[in-house]
């Protein structure tokens, strides 16, 4: 390595540079290999490659307007910190749209439930009512048959009076329970698929915010911090 001279180590730090697969860690590392690319590394030409190339024209004319009073390394710092707490404050924002997402989700899967609860109740009443009806168009049936003739006609006026017929009442609460079984079909899909999506934000929120150093596995219930340390040790 001592036997290269400077150029020749210069001219390969940009080629790296220059051919996009030499990145600003890469630079920063071989900087800490010895004092000769320690000093070939902090190299303004260097830093300014690396300006144009991973910021935009815009900002790195900006920047170069600088180069006066800063070295071109401090200027690459500075924008890659201002950058930095950009990329920082969208991954923040896309956060909180995915979590107002899984709210507003689970807000219309509530809705959905509570338009379930009042078809099914819905449905029950007028089975019930359904079935009472034809059991009273059996025992009339029956009535009809076995009565006197004096309470037979009776009986057909009080039902002439009545403001809805039965056989009406009747085909019009099987209309419904069978709308109410279409409702129901329709709610428990869109259940299906607002739950999916659902499950779906709430992955997404989890690949969002997941940090390999905050997760952890629990300890078991008979393990402490003390014996985790302990058993550390002893390995």
């Amino acid at each position: 390595m001592s036997s290269l001279p400077d150029e020749l180590w210069r001219r390969i730090l940009e080629i790296g540079i220059g051919s996009r697969g030499f990145t600003y860690k890469d630079l920063c590392c071989t900087s800490i290999s010895c004092r000769r690319l320690h000093r070939l590394s902090g190299e303004d030409l260097l830093w300014n490659r690396l300006l144009s190339s991973d910021f935009s024209s815009a900002n790195t004319l900006s920047s170069k307007s600088f180069l006066t009073s800063s070295s071109a390394k401090s200027i690459y710092k500075f924008r890659f910190e201002r950058d930095k707490e950009r990329r920082i404050a969208a991954h923040t924002r896309a956060v909180l749209r995915k979590k107002s997402e899984i709210v507003e989700r689970s807000r219309k899967l509530t809705v959905i439930e509570s338009q379930m609860g009042q078809e099914a109740t819905k449905m029950k009443e007028s089975t019930a009512e359904l079935s009472n009806l034809r059991r009273v168009r059996q025992a009339s049936v029956a009535l009809n048959v076995w009565q006197p003739e004096v309470v037979r006609g009776r009986q057909k006026q009080m039902v002439e009076q009545c403001v809805v017929p039965a056989e009406s009442r009747i085909r019009a609460l099987e209309m419904e329970l069978r709308l109410c079984k279409q409702q129901l079909m329709g709610l428990e899909k869109s259940y299906k698929d607002e739950k999916r999506r659902l499950d779906t934000a709430k992955e997404e929120l989890l690949s969002m915010t997941y940090h390999p150093i905050t997760e952890h596995k629990p300890m078991n219930k008979g393990e402490t911090e003390h014996t985790v340390k302990r058993k550390k040790l002893k390995r």
